[in-house]
Parts: C-alpha cells; structure tokens; sequence
C-alpha cells in the first residue's frame, strides 16, 4: 500500500536540475517559478541576459536555486557547448522545456520565403537540436524529461496569416511522437503542451483588441484565454514523477477549444 509520503513524492523535483530555453519570457519565466517552487534547480536560458537574470534572481531571493544563462538554441553548434557546460556544472539536467517560439503573419499568398524558414529554424530546427543536445547528456544518467510548448494551432487552422507557425507547430508534434519513440530505451520522455493564446508580450496588442479578444475568448468554452500559471502548472507535472509513465502525449492547455472546433 502506498503511503501519504509517496505520494507527495510525485510533485517532488528536489534535487532535479531543468533547463528552461525562453525562460524569460511570459510562458518560460512562469515554467522556472513552478518548477523551483516544487525543489528543482533551474537554469533560465535564453537570448536577452536581463531578462534572464531576473527571473534567476527572483527565484533566488526566494530562497530557490537559479543561474542565467545565454543561449540562443537556433545556433546549434554554440548550443551544444552550453548544454554539455551546464551539464558538467551542475553535474546533470534532468528536465528540458522548451518555451521558445515565434511567428511572422502574413497572407499566405505574400509569405516571404526568408520569413519562412526563419519560423522553421526558430520553431522546430532548434527544437530538434535542443533536445538532440539534452538527450545526449541524459542517454548516460539513465533518462529525463523533455516538454516542448507547442500550439493549439498545431491542430487548427486560423482566419490569419499564420501558415508557417501552424505548420511548424504541426511538426513540432510528430517530432515530439517520434523522439518519445526513439528514446524510451534511454527512458527520456518527450511531450507537448499545446495552448491556446496564452496571456503574454507576443500576443498582447491582440489581447488588448477588443474586436480580437471578445470573439477569441467567445469561442473558448472556460470563456478565457490562457495564463502563464497554467502551463507552469502543466509543465510541473510533466516534469515530475507523476508523469513518469507519459510519453509522446500532446496536452492541449485550451479551455475547451479542441473539445468543440
């Protein structure tokens, strides 16, 4: 029989190191927050140092554990030193989530071709190889976690100028299905969160939008758009041993949409 104690330990992260890429973003700077509060140490990733050191210094002055650090994963070679460096600093990484993602809106009949291959490189290529770089530190630690956000445009079209993000978004699943495949023998487990529009600087001049926002959220049967705080809370769980048995799994952090479109 299962005692109190064991299962408290399925949210238990102390002593797990996670290397949070776009960790100072909306999204990222929420995921480092839960993930500390729950016992991990955390490593914010990204490209803007000031940004980065304040999440790190936030958690720290709260009596986590954080370190900043540079990283721009769409330079794979650079990549690759980083993460063996914060490997062999901190002596593992146990978890990876991948928050970094961008998007170019343009009619599908204008979309430039540099435009489009600069989504893919940000949304997927580096993904790939931010994993590939991880995965490589972990193959030897016997496994750990790797959670990529994704979209719920990964699954549905929009009236917008949105083909390479949710192209990229769509690929970014079957990556996701596929490494899962490829490195349960290691037992790394690979899973998406997939939001709908989620509350932060990307998408706050549509957010601000009344004409946007009043039938966005219309359409959403929880009747509001996504916060920060709810893919931290999803991140937590699939970073800790609660998830220990889920792989290859897109969860779709949606209020609704995907149940009615």
């Amino acid at each position: 029989m299962n005692t109190p104690q064991d299962y408290r330990k399925l949210y238990d992260l102390t002593g797990k190191v996670a290397l949070v890429t776009g960790g100072g973003g909306g999204i990222g700077s929420a995921v480092c927050e839960g993930l500390a509060a729950f016992g991990a140490g955390v490593v914010v990733a990204g490209r803007t140092g000031a940004k980065l050191e304040k999440v790190a210094d936030s958690i720290n002055d709260s009596g986590g554990k954080a370190e900043a650090v540079e990283m721009d994963i769409t330079r794979v070679e650079d990549t690759r030193k980083k993460v063996a460096n914060i490997a062999e600093k901190w002596g593992k990484i146990d978890v990876l989530v991948n928050c970094v993602g961008f998007h170019i809106e343009a009619p599908a009949e204008k979309y430039k071709e540099e435009d489009w291959d600069r989504i893919f490189e940000i949304n997927i290529k580096a993904a790939f190889f931010i994993s590939q770089s991880v995965a490589n530190t972990q193959i030897s630690k016997g496994g750990g976690k790797h959670i990529h956000v994704t979209s719920v445009r990964s699954l549905l079209g929009l009236h917008r100028g949105y083909a390479s993000y949710c192209a990229s978004k769509g690929g970014m699943n079957i990556m996701i299905k596929q490494l899962a495949t490829e490195w349960a023998k290691h037992n790394i487990t690979v899973n998406g969160i997939a939001p709908t529009f989620t509350r932060t600087d990307l998408v706050k001049e549509y957010l601000e939008d009344p004409d946007f926002y009043n039938p966005l959220v219309a359409r959403i049967p929880l009747g509001r758009v996504c916060e920060p705080i709810d893919l931290a809370g999803l991140a937590l769980y699939l970073s800790a041993p609660a998830s220990d048995f889920i792989t290859g799994q897109i969860i779709f952090a949606d209020g609704g949409v995907t149940a009615c479109q």
